[in-house]
């Protein structure tokens, strides 16, 4: 959930009253947000830096209030404002229009494009006016959008610039980085596009963003008429068209590997800082060239209608109201409605674009209404709640592993994918192992289809400890299953493990027939041991745990091989078996 930062008194003076902490702390539970906390700007920086903190910083009071992950209309003052003021009657919802397009303004997008990033749109918001609180405000939207719809920039990144020092119609291209050269934001000079790639390696903010782009053989640009780039997108605009106090015509591009989630995130900035333009709340629309030759124009801006029932809304709040009180409170919240017999007839905005479904119309006339004035009542459906019976089975089998001197062990569930092959002396493709697509580490590969990495690894990290060491754990571990609804499935399993002077295997084995007594399972009448080979165990030294003719598991003593991976130096002994035949 995204936290928002304002100035009290800046926040205060746009909402043309002013409250005690309380009281505003009250307002925005009753809109659905919470008042996170009252700081300052010095406060929070003494928390985070400690006495490092510069001491000259303003004590002014700031409002972190906490922010829907969905609402990206809420992410600034312009936006919280509309929406407080509309929620409490004070003026009526925004209408957003778009005004036609000019051929000068176009954006034509190459073919080369399509190797990197191979959406884009545009807007230019016209006669804009900025202070300094609305420009700050205007930088910390697109922050805020780069966080959290954009994800870091790798699905959407966001270009504005000032119009009156470019000329177009612009072109979105992909070049080689060596045929990139201009002089970015801030910068003293031009640099090539390597050369500012190391530049901002050591970059606070932008280092982050590098790799988004960094292996590609073409990085996308954003160039006018004349050649003067624009824009490396994502990493860094040109110092060319920045934007300043004094931009009055603003040019917006989002350049993106998602194209819907770039029409919220354009619809959303123009929306919000339209209300600055001369003709409030009026955006100019681009044309926006594909490669083919065919244009779409942006921003959409598009009003679209729902239709819900009064009697269901009703039904599924847990409220009787008449339609035209319905109307009402979803006309608070930013949505007009009209009352129509059964049917509330909804126009959502650009700026809901979290309205998908009819349930977020029942939330939001639940959020205007007042969750604290919905009467409780019974449930209507008798139900009798109780534990899961493989959790119960779970707690009641650790209670045992504990009692037999075994130290509880809880590992990642992720790990590498010589955790689950090499190291034990097979290959990655003979396991059935769910690997992750875009791993950030190399420890966090593979979901891990054996409890025995694990502990090794717990086992390895406290050398230090006495021996003998004796863990155990009781988790799930996924294996792939063409017949399962997701591909692969949940199983779960026990695991102890035994380290010490000797391999101790008469440990492990006590273990798994203290477990067996536990489940009333008699030793020899319905399970019993049978040699087996498995690389992970020592020759002769492994046998596989039959329950009733099936193998649940194995135990044995570990292969010197697999101690030296997981650098181990003692000998272990291990055992390993499926729980869910006792569930």
């Amino acid at each position: 959930m995204p936290t928002i930062s304002l100035k009290r008194d800046a926040l205060f003076a746009a909402l043309g009253s002013t409250y005690t902490d309380e009281e505003f702390q009250d307002l925005c539970f009753k809109f659905g947000l919470e008042l996170d906390e009252v700081t300052t700007e010095k406060q929070m920086l003494i928390k985070e830096q400690g006495d490092q903190a510069d001491a000259e910083l303003s004590d002014e009071i700031l409002y972190r209030i906490d922010i829907p992950a969905n609402r990206y209309d809420l992410l600034c003052l312009e936006g919280l404002v509309d929406g407080l003021l509309v929620f409490q009657g004070k003026k009526p919802p925004p209408q957003y229009k778009v005004k036609k397009y000019e051929d000068c303004n176009s954006l034509h997008l190459t073919m080369a494009t399509a190797q990197i990033r191979p959406y884009a749109v545009a807007a230019v918001l016209r006669g804009i006016t900025f202070t300094k609180e609305s420009y700050d405000s205007f930088i910390d939207l697109q922050d805020k959008l780069h966080q959290n719809i954009c994800r870091k920039r790798t699905l959407v990144a966001i270009g504005t610039h000032d119009l009156d020092t470019i000329h177009g119609p612009f072109i979105y291209d992909a070049l080689p980085p060596n045929e990139i050269k201009f002089k970015a934001l801030n910068q003293p000079k031009e640099l090539t596009a390597p050369e500012l790639m190391e530049l901002y390696s050591n970059h606070a903010q932008l280092k982050q963003y590098l790799g988004i782009i960094k292996e590609s053989p073409v990085y996308p640009i954003i160039k006018d008429k004349n050649g003067v780039i624009l824009s490396m997108p994502p990493i860094i605009n040109s110092d060319h068209s920045k934007i300043t106090l004094n931009t009055k015509n603003v040019f917006i591009e989002c350049t993106a590997t998602d194209l819907t989630k770039a029409i919220v995130v354009l619809d959303t900035v123009v929306s919000m800082f339209s209300k600055y333009c001369t003709s409030e709340y009026e955006v100019q629309q681009c044309k926006v060239f594909s490669p083919d030759g065919t244009y779409e124009l942006y921003p959409k801006l598009q009003y679209r209608e729902e239709l819900i029932n009064v009697d269901k809304a009703n039904n599924y709040i847990g409220i009787s109201e008449e339609g035209d009180k319905l109307a009402s409170l979803l006309s608070r919240m930013c949505l007009q409605t009209a009352h129509e017999g059964s049917v509330l007839r909804v126009r959502v905005p650009p700026t809901r674009h979290d309205v998908i479904h009819a349930c977020d119309l029942y939330e939001d006339i639940a959020i205007a209404y007042g969750y604290n004035r919905i009467a409780r009542r019974p449930a209507r459906a008798v139900t009798s709640g109780g534990q899961d019976p493989a959790n119960k089975l779970t707690e009641q089998l650790r209670n045992e592993c504990a009692r037999a001197g075994y130290t509880e062990a809880l590992t990642f569930t992720l790990c590498s994918r010589e955790d689950v092959s090499t190291k034990l002396g097979v290959k990655i493709e003979d396991v059935l192992a769910a690997h992750i697509s875009n791993p950030k580490t190399l420890e966090f590969q593979v979901v891990r289809t054996l409890l025995l990495p694990g502990l090794l690894k717990t086992i390895a990290a406290n050398k230090k400890m006495p021996l003998p060491l004796k863990l155990f754990e009781i988790s799930d571990v996924v294996l792939l299953d063409e017949n399962a609804e997701s591909g692969a499935r949940n199983v779960r399993r026990a695991c102890g493990v035994h380290c010490g002077r000797a391999a101790g295997f008469q440990h492990v084995h006590g273990l798994l027939d203290r477990l067996m007594a536990q489940l009333r399972v008699r030793h020899r009448d319905q399970y019993a041991l049978r040699p087996a080979q498995d690389p992970a165990y020592f020759p002769g030294r492994c046998a596989e745990v039959v329950l009733q003719g099936k193998v649940i598991g194995k135990i044995g003593v570990i292969h010197p091989n697999v101690l030296t991976a997981f650098e181990l130096t003692n000998p272990c002994s291990a055992v390993e078996i499926d729980i869910e035949p006792f569930v």
